[in-house]
């Protein structure tokens, strides 16, 4: 017999009994009522109405999924509990503001998706979301975790999800998309394959609601698992497609990625959104022992950006490096990095470079925190940050902190925010005939090219390219 539902908690109606075996998530008159009546131990209080409203239509849409029961239930109960985050009731969100997506009602895609992205021609191995739909899934060792034959494999996925209900540094974002998603999208490298040379393309197309009138949510989700000795590249674009780049709409993607001994997973990701969505995303990572995970981020689009990258290293000598860019070329535009590395094992090594630049109103966030813990000896980490505030009503709030309980390690941080280009830099320029308004873009053009050009793909690295030398022109010209 499946739980009762809120509902039967509050009213004392029948259960309902009706697989899969989920909470339903109606709305009490008091958000007080507990759900004590729903689970045989006591639970917390109910979250708030909105919360609950969103979250009750996301489990109305989702399709049955065995596989995904363990993980859609423990996301329920987490939702009964969890507060929408404010600037003041949440630290996570103080900088951060999301009342953009409180602006307009919820919608869900339609069971049909309505577009059809095209996946890279470079690409042998692919997989095609459109308004959150799983569209296609193709190539060497890539599948929908519902299609997938029995077998290692699908052992292996299943049991990547249903672990996932464990992960402790969830937040409403997190739980909203394991609720919502319809399916799990499957990339799992076997033991000792190399597949660094043939990229997985990954692409999220999001048209928005017809009307206008309400922000069609999408939930995403993609599992990503490299085994023993193996390698893997993977490539996420997000993007707006149709009529005026797709619109109104929120994203909301969930990526994780396992990485298993001595494997090695490369990671681009470029976020250009429509400037009308918001886009709210979930990176997790766990590495293991001599592993090495490399990952580039390019995020210029839509008006409201938050990025939580978690990175856990289960095991010595592990490598991770992290490089972001984030450019704020629209007024009133947020773009919201929030990353953690836990280091729990002797020399382990990472790097993490963000940079970022505000134009207009634009508001940018880095949030980076790295814990070094007290078995995580001979650590190397560094930590850096270079913002350019481009416009006087630009805004930005960084946070870049080492937490070091281990006696034995080299770790470095910094930061630095200006509101000018280096005088040197300007002057060197000059002094070889170039004038001033040239030099500058030049130097604005390769403050973000930096980091670009570390993405190992080609034709990625030229089309983000071409994007920020065309909203760097776009911004200075508004300006």
């Amino acid at each position: 017999m499946s739980p009762p539902s809120l509902c039967a908690a509050a009213c004392s109606s029948p259960l309902r009994a009706a697989p899969p075996p989920l909470l339903r998530f109606r709305r009490p008159a008091s958000s007080s009522v507990s759900v004590s009546a729903a689970r045989a131990a006591a639970a917390p209080s109910v979250s708030d109405d909105l919360v609950l409203r969103i979250a009750e239509q996301l489990e109305d849409s989702a399709a049955a999924a065995p596989l995904l029961d363990p993980l859609r239930a423990a996301s329920a109960l987490s939702l009964l509990s969890t507060p929408w985050p404010t600037r003041r009731s949440n630290e996570a969100f103080r900088f951060t503001d999301i009342s953009y997506l409180r602006s307009l009602p919820i919608s869900l895609p339609a069971q049909t998706p309505a577009l059809a992205p095209p996946p890279s021609p470079d690409a042998e191995s692919h997989i095609l979301f459109s308004d959150g739909r799983l569209v296609s899934a193709a190539g060497a060792h890539v599948a929908a975790l519902a299609d997938m034959p029995p077998g290692v494999a699908r052992d292996r996925a299943a049991a990547a999800v249903a672990a996932s209900a464990q992960f402790s540094h969830r937040d409403v974002f997190y739980d909203f998309n394991a609720v919502g998603a319809s399916d799990v999208a499957v990339v799992y490298v076997p033991e000792g394959r190399k597949m660094g040379d043939d990229p997985v393309h990954i692409v999220f197309g999001y048209g928005g609601s017809e009307d206008g009138a309400s922000m069609m949510m999408s939930n995403p989700r993609v599992l990503v698992i490299a085994e023993k000795g193996a390698e893997v590249a993977i490539v996420e674009e997000h993007f707006g497609t149709g009529e005026g780049d797709g619109g109104c709409y929120w994203a909301n993607p969930v990526v994780d990625i396992i990485v298993e001994e001595g494997a090695r997973v490369v990671h681009s990701y470029v976020q250009r959104q429509s400037s009308a969505a918001a886009h709210t995303k979930w990176t997790t990572v766990q590495q293991n022992t001599s592993s090495t995970y490399e990952f580039v981020e390019v995020s210029t689009g839509g008006r409201l950006n938050r990025h939580n990258l978690h990175i856990q290293q289960l095991g010595p000598e592990t490598t991770t490096e992290l490089s972001t860019f984030h450019l704020t070329s629209q007024n009133k535009q947020i773009h919201d990095l929030h990353s953690r590395l836990i280091l729990d094992h002797p020399r382990g090594y990472s790097r993490q470079l963000h940079k970022l630049i505000a134009c207009g109103s634009g508001n940018g966030i880095f949030d980076g925190n790295i814990q070094v813990n007290r078995y995580a000896q001979q650590t190397d980490a560094g930590q850096q940050t270079k913002c350019l505030l481009l416009s006087p009503k630009a805004v930005v709030n960084v946070k870049p902190n080492l937490q070091i309980i281990a006696d034995d390690v080299k770790c470095t941080h910094g930061a630095a925010i200006s509101g000018d280009l280096d005088p040197n830099e300007l002057f060197y320029f000059q002094a070889r005939g170039v004038d001033v308004k040239t030099a500058t873009d030049a130097l604005l053009f390769s403050f973000g090219a930096q980091v670009i050009n570390r993405i190992p793909f080609k034709p990625v690295e030229q089309k983000a390219l071409a994007q920020l030398k065309e909203l760097l022109t776009l911004s200075r010209q508004s300006n």
